[in-house]
């Protein structure tokens, strides 16, 4: 089964599709690996909005839903699940939803494609993994990546400008990010815009929130949020760093 959804979007071209058709596809997409699954109209509303498609009428929705052979109601209150022969279905009609894949498939969500291709190895896999991470809800994992994203452009953005020394221990060793970031706020000669000043604090919180808060779990809300801010902050930190030119 294709691990991402917008892999699995594209191989089914489930843009294309009548609304029902789309709400099969993705309940198909949804219960892989899960006994039991069913879904609701909210479910089909957040699947929805994820693909960044409008959300659906939901009584409309309902009633579709109701009438389509494709599905049954649910054991739960207003809930439904997928016919097993649709899913069959399915499988023969898109033989490769089978097959497994080890890249990481992802759109343009938090960082553009152009942004980030042809830059470094490292730097183009851990933008994909924002980006598929943001996709597939795992909020969570987006932030902390994001925060060492951040942390490594800013690292090289110093070494280009010839100032790592500013960021580094009496070892040679580079300091926490909370203090790259409070010399960055100050630092002339890296020269940071005033837009990308005023938010460095806030991406480095989410992704310590994340990472080290006991009954934290960040919310597609926490990134959608700053996810215009990083972007901006990302492609200046690739110039300063020389590595986008």
């Amino acid at each position: 089964m294709i691990s991402s959804l917008t892999g699995f979007t594209k191989k089914t071209e489930l843009l294309n599709k009548k609304e029902i058709d789309k709400v099969v596809l993705l309940a198909f997409y949804h219960q892989n690996g899960k006994d039991g699954f069913e879904f609701t109209v909210d479910s089909v509303c957040e699947w929805f909005e994820t693909l960044d498609l409008h959300r659906p009428n939901k009584s409309r929705l309902r009633q579709n839903l109701k009438s389509s052979r494709s599905f049954l109601k649910g054991q739960h209150e207003d809930s439904f699940r997928l016919h097993a022969k649709e899913s069959s279905s399915l499988y023969k009609k898109y033989p490769f939803l089978g097959e497994k894949s080890e890249d990481i498939e992802a759109t343009d969500t938090i960082l553009p494609t152009l942004l980030y291709e042809n830059t470094r190895g490292y730097i183009e896999s851990l933008s994909k993994q924002i980006n598929a991470s943001y996709e597939n809800n795992i909020f969570d994992g987006c932030a902390v990546l994001m925060r060492r994203l951040l942390e490594i452009c800013l690292i090289h953005s110093y070494e280009n400008q010839g100032i790592d020394s500013d960021i580094k221990d009496s070892q040679g060793n580079y300091k926490m990010l909370s203090d790259i970031i409070s010399n960055a706020l100050r630092n002339p000669k890296l020269s940071l815009s005033r837009n990308t000043k005023s938010c460095l604090e806030d991406f480095r919180a989410i992704g310590n929130y994340s990472d080290h808060k006991i009954y934290y779990n960040a919310k597609r809300a926490d990134i959608s949020k700053v996810r215009l801010d990083f972007r901006a902050t990302i492609e200046e930190l690739l110039y300063k760093s020389g590595i986008r030119n």
